[in-house]
């Protein structure tokens, strides 16, 4: 149940990126009423999830995979009308890239690993899409606040990817220093393991010598 609602979304994020790119304000309503349509599903689907037991690391996916497409669909469709600036929906693209790689390749999580500013910047990126509408079906004053916000979210996506960049880094020189310490540790195994050999083979000798002297001393 929580896929299909999620999968609801998916189907929704076409035909809202179209209408989010027209000018006239009956395409602005029928924005508006897909857009209150993905945010219920959003909000249900993990509900259910949990609620159910079904929650699994690929419905997980999925989930952040469709709120990717509406959203970066949507703000297509607004920098396509001029309203938003290009940036933001490559950025968000950008991120959501970064996300996906950080996770499945260099930490190779089974599920995707979010960031606490990462998560707040995926429910805010909601807000310009909901603000433009409000703007297009007449509530002009709100032009400035959706502006800001729309800024104010492109240098808070920079950050959060400047920060799970220098994460992922991190991560990548920790892998790298692994092999070096276990060659290390092998290395000093094998002297352990020579002076051991040495110490045996000396005692060996020395009682071997000793053995051999003493028929001589029986002579005299």
């Amino acid at each position: 149940m929580a896929n299909i609602l999620t999968a609801i979304r998916l189907l929704l994020a076409l035909p809202f990126a179209v209408l989010m790119a027209s000018d006239a304000r009956s395409a602005a309503a029928a924005a508006g009423l897909l857009f209150v349509a993905a945010i219920a599903t959003d909000l249900l689907d993990g509900m259910v999830a949990r609620r159910w037991g079904t929650a699994t690391a690929a419905g997980g996916a999925f989930d952040h995979a469709a709120d990717f497409l509406f959203v970066v669909g949507g703000l297509t469709g607004v920098a396509h009308r001029g309203a938003f600036p290009w940036i933001f929906p490559a950025l968000v693209t950008a991120a959501f890239l970064q996300y996906v790689v950080d996770s499945y390749w260099i930490h190779r999580r089974r599920a995707l690993r979010p960031s606490r500013l990462g998560r707040y910047n995926g429910i805010l990126y909601f807000a310009p899409l909901g603000g433009d509408i409000l703007v297009r079906v007449g509530l002009n004053f709100l032009r400035p606040l959706v502006t800001a916000v729309v800024w104010l979210l492109v240098a808070s996506t920079v950050l959060s990817m400047a920060a799970r960049l220098r994460a992922s880094w991190s991560a990548r020189e920790q892998l790298a220093r692994r092999p070096s310490e276990e060659d290390q540790t092998d290395g000093r195994v094998e002297e352990d393991e020579e002076v051991v050999l040495d110490e045996s083979e000396r005692r060996h000798l020395g009682g071997s010598s000793g053995k051999e002297q003493d028929p001589q001393h029986d002579r005299h």
